[in-house]
């Protein structure tokens, strides 16, 4: 009977001294004699232990004159097929801090957002594009994510230096190009098909309202902000459409 269910014999002496388990008959040698009534019962017992019930809680829920043996198992099916899923979920949880932890990768989604809240950022673009975005950069190592948000520093401070130009002209079609690139990579939609000229011309609306973005040696300057935005605008309806 211990063996089968995996038990010391000791535990079954226990849970027969305080009347938890019964053996079925004894022996003139005292020996205890367990038949199937009991195994069911003890499977009962080990299954409201793993669901961490104390012994007395067990004694009365087995005892109760309303126990109904096929509804414990459907109910304990139940529960831990629950647990099952909260512990895949945590395995899966584990194995990405592993993974990030090896591989030196970015774990705190914050980083992602430079002067910005994740829920701001849901709120600008929505929860799918941010969650699509946050999937691929977690991909990358902080040292490719910091590289890229320098890059995105570089050309906003190119932009910077044209600000005076017309944002049609040439000259800053060709950063804004870069500044475009820039930002698929950062968006993780670098190689997708949708040019996605409706969401760029949206980012530099987004610029006329939130300072934090073009912010030049931690000055606003809303007079780039606009420059910007005309810049992009005209970029998404002639290069992207």
């Amino acid at each position: 009977m211990a063996k089968l269910a995996g038990v010391s014999v000791r535990t079954l002496h226990v849970y027969d001294k305080i009347g938890l388990l019964k053996p079925g008959t004894r022996t003139n040698t005292r020996y205890r004699l367990y038949g199937e009534k009991e195994l069911l019962r003890l499977q009962q017992i080990l299954f409201y232990k793993e669901l961490d019930f104390p012994l007395k809680q067990i004694t009365a829920i087995l005892d109760s004159p309303g126990f109904d043996l096929v509804k414990a198992l459907e109910s304990h099916k139940k529960a831990i097929n629950s647990h099952k899923t909260r512990l895949n979920t945590l395995l899966k949880t584990i194995d990405t801090t592993i993974d990030t932890l090896k591989n030196k990768k970015m774990l705190n989604t914050d980083e992602l957002y430079d002067g910005l809240s994740r829920e701001e950022a849901i709120e600008n673009y929505g929860q799918e594009v941010v969650e699509h975005a946050e999937n691929y950069l977690r991909k990358l190592t902080k040292e490719e994510i910091k590289a890229l948000v320098a890059e995105q520093k570089e050309i906003t401070q190119k932009l910077y230096l044209l600000k005076k130009e017309d944002p049609i002209s040439a000259a800053v079609q060709n950063v804004i190009h870069l500044h475009y690139l820039n930002t698929r990579k950062l968006w993780g939609t670098e190689n997708a098909a949708d040019k996605q000229a409706k969401n760029y011309k949206g980012l530099g609306k987004l610029y006329l309202t939130d300072e934090r973005f073009t912010m030049v040696d931690n000055t606003a300057r809303p007079e780039f902000n606009q420059f910007l935005s005309e810049a992009m605008a005209y970029y998404a309806d002639t290069k992207l459409c």
